[in-house]
C-alpha cells in the first residue's frame, strides 16, 4: 500500500518541533521515553499525521519520531519533514539529497508524504532540486513554508514545468498573525487546491490560558524571551478564548485550534503531553459560530501585538 490518500487525513497534524529541544527553545528537557505515551495516544486517537524537520534539534526530533513509529505500519502514518536552506551549503549541489537522505534514515522510512522547502532563501536555486525526489517516488507531496504569495506562484511555475503540483503551503497563522490571510495566500491556496498548513496556531502556548503574568514561560527559554513581555496584552484574548470554551465545555486552546480550522486551514498542533493530544483529537467536533469568530478576531486586534519571529516576515510586505 502506498501513501495515505488526502481523504484519509485527520483534521489536523501533530507537530514534533519541541521534541529533542537541545537549544532550550521551548524550555523542556524531555527524553524519548517521555514521548512514547504521547505518540501512542496520537495513534489511538486517529491522529496519524506528524510534522517534523531536520532543523528541530538538528535531527533529534526526527530520530525520536522515527524510533517511536518503527512499530506502526508505515501505510498507517502520514509523515511530513523539511529541507531547511539556511542549514545547507549553497555551494553543495547535493545539499537537498543529503539532508533528505538523513531524514529518511532518522525516520526509518523510504519515503515521506510531504517534503517542504522550509524557508524562502532562494526559490530559483532550491525548488528544482526537489523535483528528482518527487519523480523517484520518495516524496509524495511537495510543500513550501514561510514563502510569500509571489514566491509561492513562482514555485508553482517551476514545479508545473516539470509536471508536478505544489500540494501545500505552511506558514505561521494564528489569531495574532493573519498576514498570510491579508496577503491573499489563503485565498490563492483555496482557489488552486493547495492545502494551507497553519503553524503556531497556539503561539507556542501563549493562546492556551496556561501562561499569564503570574505564570510566565520557563525562564531562559526562547518562548519566555518572545512572549513573557506580552502576557498582559494577551490577557483579554485569552479571556475570550476561555469564555467561549467554557460555554462549550472545552479549553481555550481547543477554541484557538477550532478557529484555525474554521478559517479553512489545516493546523499543526505541537504536542508534548498526552492531554494535549486528547484536546487536539476533539477539536474536529467544535464548530464555531460567526459571532464567536468575530469576537476572537476583535479581541486579537485589540491586543495589538506582533508575534512574527526572526525567521519569518510580514507576508503583506
Amino acid at each position: 500500500m502506498g501513501a495515505i490518500t488526502m481523504t484519509e487525513l485527520p483534521k489536523l497534524a501533530l507537530g514534533a518541533w519541541a521534541w529533542g529541544d537541545s537549544a532550550n527553545y521551548f524550555g523542556n528537557d524531555y527524553d524519548e521515553s517521555h514521548f512514547k505515551n504521547v505518540y501512542n495516544a496520537s495513534i489511538k486517537a486517529g491522529l496519524n499525521l506528524w510534522d517534523t524537520a531536520y532543523a528541530y534539534g538538528k535531527g533529534k526530533s526526527e530520530t525520536i519520531l522515527g524510533d517511536l513509529m518503527a512499530n506502526t505500519p508505515r501505510q498507517d502514518l502520514f509523515i511530513s519533514t523539511k529541507f531547511t536552506p539556511m542549514m545547507a551549503d549553497p555551494g553543495n549541489k547535493n545539499s537537498v539529497n543529503e539532508m533528505f537522505a538523513g531524514s529518511l534514515a532518522r525516520l526509518k522510512t523510504d519515503y515521506v508524504d510531504y517534503y517542504w522547502i522550509h524557508n524562502d532563501d532562494d526559490v530559483e536555486l532550491w525548488t528544482p532540486k526537489i523535483i528528482p525526489l518527487v519523480k523517484s517516488g520518495q516524496v509524495k507531496h511537495v510543500g513550501v513554508s514561510n514563502h510569500d504569495l509571489h514566491e509561492i506562484k513562482r514555485v508553482v511555475e517551476i514545479l508545473g514545468d516539470a509536471g508536478i503540483k505544489l500540494s501545500a503551503v505552511q506558514n505561521h497563522y494564528s489569531l495574532l498573525d493573519r498576514t498570510s490571510e491579508k496577503a491573499g495566500i489563503l485565498e490563492y491556496c483555496q482557489e488552486n487546491g493547495i492545502k494551507f498548513f497553519s503553524y503556531m496556531v497556539l503561539e507556542q502556548g501563549a493562546l492556551t490560558g496556561k501562561y499569564d503574568e503570574d505564570h510566565p514561560f520557563p525562564a531562559g527559554s526562547q518562548r519566555a524571551v518572545k512572549y513573557n513581555s506580552k502576557l498582559r496584552e494577551l490577557s483579554g484574548l485569552n479571556h475570550v478564548l476561555a469564555e467561549i470554551g467554557a460555554k462549550r465545555n472545552v479549553s481555550a486552546a481547543q477554541i484557538a485550534m477550532a478557529w484555525a480550522i474554521a478559517k479553512g486551514t489545516f493546523p499543526i498542533i505541537g504536542v508534548t503531553k498526552v492531554e494535549q493530544v486528547e484536546d487536539a483529537a476533539n477539536v474536529a467536533k467544535i464548530s464555531l459560530k460567526d459571532d464567536e469568530i468575530q469576537a476572537l478576531e476583535n479581541s486579537a486586534k485589540e491586543a495589538g501585538i506582533s508575534t512574527i519571529r526572526e525567521w519569518e516576515k510580514d507576508m503583506t510586505d
